[in-house]
């Protein structure tokens, strides 16, 4: 240990008792140089915190929460600024888009002359087959609006090649549909270059879906029939033009078809297209659909064109087959002469 004798004492007359054992030590080993830092005279104000302002709560009610990013957003006097505006986040519900067009006639007598369902009329073997068919799409349909797929009211009906039925069970199936007493159908035909909807139903046509694809300045509202079949409506094909599929290709095809069922949960639009192996416009409209019908006919359409077909419209999410003109049921079944209307 060192010796404290050797430790110098102060100076006489330094303080009544002198430096300590340590301030004496510090000037032996040669400490005394080394001082403290200078300590400023006023120190620099503490940073702010952004603090969120609690805010004040009404009896009974519990207290708001804030989001990080009301949080973030606060400004230097603890005060916090919403992250968005309620009132512009609010959207407005969809106007409804209504057919306006005064109801014309559909000649019952011509539907039987053409084979075709009868509003109201006897239950038939047609009838029964085409409400199964209904029920099927129906249920594909709800599938599909539960999925969020903006198509699924739309129905495209085709077939591969001309003269397999597509048009009488497009007709058919609209007819059947509108029976449903929660929902209206609206039939297009989409053969532009052969329509025959029309003439089937006994209405005269004017202004219709390619009138407008080709001109903005149309709605397509406008050009829809209203029929006096409750729930039953038609728009006609239009002007024939030679480019049909590049209007059905452009920018402006979505939104017309959105027009046609917006604000319009409960509506169904069917459309009859050309045969998908002779003409285009029948793989453009598959991708506007959710479903997609195709009519082979039991005693003509061959394996080949079906295959072709159904690769034209693979851009659809969902094809079936309906079989037309079949004559054998391997169950046996005849729904007509359960009802007592059987052949």
């Amino acid at each position: 240990m060192t010796e404290q004798s050797k430790i110098p004492l102060p100076p006489e007359g330094e303080g009544k008792e002198g430096k300590s054992l340590i301030e004496r030590a510090g000037d032996a080993f040669g400490f005394g140089n080394f001082t403290p830092a200078p300590v400023p005279g006023k120190l620099a104000d503490a940073p702010n915190r952004r603090v969120a302002k609690r805010a004040a709560t009404q009896p009974g009610k519990a207290p708001a929460t804030q989001s990080p990013a009301d949080m973030s957003s606060a400004g230097d006097q603890g005060e916090t600024t919403p992250a968005h505006d309620d009132k512009a986040a609010f959207s407005p519900p969809v106007p409804r888009i209504a057919f306006r067009a005064p109801p014309v006639a559909v000649d019952r007598g011509h539907l039987r002359e053409s084979g075709l369902i009868e509003p109201d009329g006897p239950v038939t073997q047609l009838v029964e087959e085409f409400r199964i068919v209904k029920r099927q799409l129906l249920a594909n349909m709800e599938k599909a609006r539960k999925r969020g797929d903006g198509r699924a009211q739309r129905v495209l009906v085709c077939s591969p090649l001309p003269g397999e039925g597509k048009t009488f069970c497009a007709t058919n199936l609209a007819l059947a549909m509108a029976a449903e007493k929660d929902s209206e159908v609206l039939l297009v035909d989409a053969d532009f270059a052969k329509p025959s909807i029309l003439s089937l139903l006994g209405l005269q046509g004017g202004k219709g879906l390619m009138d407008a694809l080709a001109n903005a300045q149309i709605h397509v509202e406008d050009c829809v029939i209203t029929t006096d079949i409750p729930g039953f409506f038609v728009l006609p094909a239009g002007s024939q033009t030679a480019s049909d599929s590049e209007f059905l290709a452009s920018g402006h095809t979505a939104e017309i078809f959105d027009r046609l069922t917006q604000g319009a949960p409960n509506r169904i639009v069917i459309f009859d297209s050309p045969p998908a192996l002779a003409a285009s416009p029948a793989a453009e409209l598959a991708k506007y659909v959710s479903q997609a019908l195709v009519v082979v006919r039991a005693d003509q359409t061959g394996q080949s064109a079906l295959e072709d077909t159904l690769s034209l419209l693979s851009t659809c999410p969902d094809i079936q087959l309906l079989l037309n003109a079949a004559n054998f049921s391997p169950s046996g079944r005849r729904f007509g002469a359960y009802y007592g209307y059987g052949d």
